[in-house]
């Protein structure tokens, strides 16, 4: 049918009109001018829009001259196959796919992208038509039959049927947004249970075929082959078997979920022995792609093997490993390199440390690992990326020494402190040569650098004294020459900025591995040893701080907040014993003779930073954080010995300007820099409530800043001139304070003095910023988040008293506030069809409904349009919201129309709007109707109960629609099962009375489930259908 089309069309289109097609297509991919790339597109865009798209493509296919014009005929059929609405028959789309089958078999020579175009048109019409049947046939799925006329021809035939297979497993596994998930789903699973695994076994035995053959890999169509062959064995194991999807960032926790039909593959150590044989037999651009495959092997659920299964693969796989450290010919290949680094994390991350001790060769194979580790270590520069992996393999092995019970020796010991060394020292000796060649300072990247040092914390703690006196003797060495650079005359700038370097490295990992105390059960040994550190950084401290009005280092400033993080949560606390070894040798050395004390130097550096940092972001927001988790209130007797300390209660009576640079009004600044004073005033507002009880005077003292603030602002709004922009910084500054006070304010007592301070007097300040200035969302926003706070009922501090009017006035104000903003804005914005619009709309069906009933019938119409568009919705909550919604309003008139025909009350004789504009409009309804009634029978319906609740009540308001809605679907049927469909519908409303009490609907809600099952069984083989649009008509 197809190839007769072709002929037809030939006849009917002219030549020219094909000419002109293929210029448009090189104008899109070749010109360099914009303007015609444009003219082109928009042109190319209403071809693939036309009726007659489909003919055109296969003429551009069989007659034209240019690869773009095949490309943009592939593209264009991939676009009709998978519209959702008015699909192609399925004759035409089995036609389709035999014609691109015999296409790609006569011509094995088209351009790269060209064919990959036309495999993706096939991968598409395979999905999507899975589960499609004529004569009791699923034509699309003989897929391997599909291929294997390629498989018997020329090496590029090969290709073309390996990369077909490849193609199709990857598009299968990956969900599209255009298709439910649960119909995703179903063909993934189906996919992986018949034709996966013979995918798979055909890929291995490819594989081995050309490796016992003597390939020549410098022939580009034989490389091409084996690459193709290892993709497909990679998208294979790498599939999404049980529909977890997981993502990347889970990488090192990745096991994969093959099924027990597998285990056959796996049990044979052939497969295995495969691939580790093609790593050293394949040129090293082909071995990435052996290595992902076997990182995927390494990975296999734990569960497919019984123990001594699982022990004899194991030692298969060490056994490979030791034969690429023992030959690591290819590993300087990056690509190579980030694959094994992989291998190696796999081995721990999916077997334990007591299953691996037990391999015959493990103790050479640690061995090597880790002089593997060490050397990649002191290479920092390659393949910075890939060292994630090997720590995070030493990390998971030190994490399991506590608990390793096997006899046999796991060596960690001897081989942990070396990993530790080589990291330290890698990374100080990296300092100098990045300053001196200009590279990037891995230090920039603090998500790295964090992730490496907590992988270092628990790795560093193995053999902790090892790890303790190395730091001490590199810290000690820095510390002495940095200090000898200070101290001389004639020394080199770039010298002292090495040192810095040099310590800032130090410090943080002086920080992380006191942090990892955590991990290990620690001694009074390893608590002194942490004391040792902890001196020397405050000492380094104490140096640097001093020196501040003349120069200071971001870098180390930062290091030195990260460390004292560390400290913090490891031995600030009642959980600590103050008998700590720690402790006396801080009060050895530094005169710190308890945890005040402590505290005091914890508020000193704080204090110091915010007055000579106060610009730089990076550091205020850090130490303002460091405040903050201080004065969270966890111990309460820490936060105690906080306040009463000297330092604290500077910063409750003096926090202006004029002692914290951040607070000021700086014009050069962003308004969203402002958001760090948020968290100042919640550490600030915390510190106060724990003696404030109801000391009033107290209160107003510390409020005496933010009452001069809002009286400035109170002064230039009174005034037809006033510099905008510093009205705006002073207020949204003052809002931020505000919200800081207001969210640590969580008790009854507090909040009252906060919420008398702020109303009335200042209330008519906010709402005339936001009259002003409800157009710029820099300056709304905090207003409005502010208002948010003082409304959140945290910890029950809203429970006002029965006499007292707060309650109502706060609720005046917000709401005078929100009008005043959403009246000023609906003449700019539209109105947003979101989850939280829907919300809103559930919310006023359910508790406003005669509100609801009152609105201007334009507005009515407009709502009940977009819940019939959110009943569509991909998103489950969205449409189970419209659910909701809808059925509130048809409860709300069928309850209307019923009581009309009775005697009703002189109030409500007046002719109720909404039922008139439901007369008016009775196809709004009918279309809601028709729209449930579809998903429910022809779509995975996600939210089947809450579809059922509105759909009795549309149908008692449309009986007479419902029945002949009912007739369409039941003739749509092929004649055989016509009766049942029937059935389906008399069963549907058996039982069901004309109302909408509960029993009633709940009965109908059982129907319906029944009906839904017996409607899918009925058209299961059915190739005939109800084509949605048709049906929504």
């Amino acid at each position: 049918v197809f190839a007769c089309l072709c002929v037809c069309v030939c006849v009917c289109v002219r030549a020219q009109g094909l000419a002109q097609l293929e210029i448009l297509c090189k104008q899109l991919y070749e010109t360099t001018d914009t303007a015609v790339r444009h003219q082109a597109e928009k042109a190319l865009v209403e071809f693939t829009n036309s009726t007659d798209c489909l003919s055109k493509c296969q003429l551009l296919l069989e007659r034209g001259s240019s690869s773009y014009s095949q490309l943009l005929a592939a593209t264009c059929l991939s676009k009709l196959v998978s519209r959702t609405g008015n699909p192609l028959p399925l004759e035409q789309r089995i036609d389709i796919r035999n014609y691109v089958l015999n296409y790609l078999a006569t011509r094995p020579k088209l351009a790269a992208f060209v064919t990959q175009a036309l495999i993706q048109l096939y991968a598409r019409i395979t999905k999507l038509g899975w589960f499609d049947c004529q004569k009791d046939d699923y034509v699309f799925r003989n897929v391997i039959a599909d291929v294997t006329r390629f498989l018997q021809d020329s090496v590029e035939h090969c290709i073309i049927g390996v990369t077909i297979l490849s193609q199709l497993t990857n598009e299968i596994n990956q969900a599209d947004t255009t298709h439910p998930l649960t119909k995703h789903r179903k063909i993934a699973s189906s996919f992986r249970d018949s034709s996966l695994f013979d995918i798979f076994t055909l890929s291995c035995n490819l594989l081995k075929q050309a490796s016992g053959k003597n390939l020549n890999l410098n022939d580009e169509s034989q490389h091409g082959l084996l690459m193709q062959l290892l993709k497909l064995s990679y998208n294979c194991l790498n599939y999404d078997f049980i529909g977890t999807s997981t993502d990347e960032s889970s990488d090192d926790l990745c096991t994969v979920q093959i099924p027990t039909s597998w285990r056959s593959a796996f049990l044979d150590s052939s497969t295995l022995q495969l691939f580790f044989n093609l790593y050293h037999s394949i040129p090293p651009s082909l071995s990435p792609l052996v290595l992902s495959c076997l990182v995927q092997i390494a990975s296999v659920r734990r569960s497919l093997f019984n123990n001594a299964e699982r022990a004899k693969f194991l030692s298969h796989l060490v056994d490979g490993v030791k034969r690429i450290l023992a030959n690591p010919q290819c590993l300087p290949d990056p690509n190579n390199y980030h694959e094994f680094c992989r291998l190696l994390a796999r081995l721990k991350s999916n077997y334990q440390l007591g299953e691996l001790v037990k391999v015959e060769n493990y103790p050479e194979v640690i061995r090597l690992i880790a002089n593997f580790t060490v050397t990649s270590l002191q290479h920092w520069e390659f393949a910075p990326n890939s060292v994630h992996y090997l720590l995070s393999l030493w990390q998971r092995l030190a994490a399991s020494v506590p608990y390793v019970k096997a006899t046999e020796p796991h060596l960690l010991e001897t081989y942990t402190p070396e990993v530790t060394k080589a990291y330290i020292t890698s990374r100080l000796e990296s300092v100098h040569v990045i300053l001196r060649d200009g590279l990037e300072d891995p230090l920039d990247d603090a998500g790295l650098v964090q992730q490496q040092l907590d992988q270092l914390s628990t790795i560093g703690r193995c053999e902790y004294e090892k790890t303790c006196a190395l730091l001490v003797q590199l810290f000690d060495q820095a510390a002495q020459s940095y200090q000898e650079l200070l101290q001389s005359t004639n020394a080199s700038p770039a010298d002292a900025t090495v040192q810095e370097g040099r310590l800032t490295w130090l410090v943080y990992i002086i920080g992380a591995v006191i942090g990892g105390r955590v991990s290990f059960a620690s001694t009074d040994e390893q608590d002194a040893m942490d004391g040792e550190l902890v001196c020397r950084v405050l000492q380094l401290m104490n140096l640097t701080d001093s020196r501040l009005a003349q120069a200071g280092n971001e870098r180390l400033e930062l290091a030195m907040l990260s460390f004292f993080e560390q400290f913090r949560k490891i031995y600030i606390g009642d959980q600590v014993q103050k008998s700590s070894k720690l402790y006396r040798r801080l009060s050895d050395v530094l005169g710190l003779n308890d945890e005040t004390m402590v505290l005091s130097v914890f508020i000193g550096k704080i204090i110091t930073n915010l007055k000579y940092w106060g610009q730089c972001e990076p550091i205020t927001s850090k130490t303002l954080q460091l405040l903050n988790d201080l004065s969270l209130g966890y111990p309460l007797p820490s936060v105690r010995k906080l306040v009463k300390l000297t330092a604290v209660q500077f910063m409750l009576n003096n926090h202006t300007s004029e002692h914290f640079s951040f607070l000021g009004v700086n014009n050069q600044s962003n308004l969203s820099d402002m958001r760090c004073r948020t968290t100042f005033y919640t550490a600030l507002g915390r510190l106060l409530m724990v003696d404030l009880g109801e000391d009033e005077d107290q209160f107003e003292q510390f409020m005496l800043p933010l009452t001069a603030a809002f009286e400035t602002v109170a002064q230039m709004l009174s005034t037809n001139t006033f510099n905008e922009q510093e009205a705006k910084r002073t207020l949204v500054g003052l809002v931020r304070d505000l919200r800081g006070i207001a969210f640590a304010f969580n008790a009854k007592t507090s909040f009252m003095m906060l919420f008398d301070w702020i109303y009335p007097a200042y209330m008519p300040i906010l709402q005339r910023a936001i009259e002003l200035w409800y157009h710029d969302p820099a300056c709304t926003t905090p207003v409005l988040k502010l208002m948010a706070e003082l409304v959140h009922n945290r910890s029950q501090r809203l429970q006002f008293d029965v006499s007292s009017p707060n309650g109502i006035l706060l609720f005046r104000e917000t709401s005078k506030m929100i009008t005043t903003y959403g009246t000023s804005t609906r003449p700019y914005l539209p109105l947003p069809l979101s989850q939280s619009f829907y919300s809103l709309l559930e919310v006023l069906t359910q508790d406003h409904m005669n509100f609801f009933a009152s609105l201007e019938p334009h507005v009515a119409v407009y709502i009940l349009s977009s819940i019939s568009e959110g009943l569509t919705a991909l998103d489950t909550m969205v449409c189970t919201g419209c659910c909701s919604s809808l059925d509130h309003i048809v409860t709300y008139l069928f309850k209307q129309l019923t009581r009309s025909t009775k005697k009703r009350p002189a109030s409500m004789a007046t002719d109720d709007r909404f039922l008139h504009i439901m007369r008016q409009h009775p196809e709004m309804i009918q279309q809601m109707l028709s729209t449930v009634l579809n998903i429910i029978i022809f779509e995975d319906c996600r939210n089947q109960w809450s579809m059922s609740r509105p759909l009795l009540g549309l149908i008692l308001l449309n009986e007479k629609y419902f029945a002949d809605l009912r007739n369409s679907i039941v003739n749509s049927q092929p004649p055989e099962k016509q009766q049942a469909m029937h059935l389906c519908f008399e069963n549907l409303m058996e039982g069901i009375e004309r109302n909408l009490l509960t029993k009633n609907r709940d009965r109908f809600t059982q129907n319906l489930s029944v009906f839904r099952r017996e409607v899918n069984d009925s058209m299961k083989n059915s190739t005939y259908g109800v084509n949605s649009n048709d049906m929504m008509s």
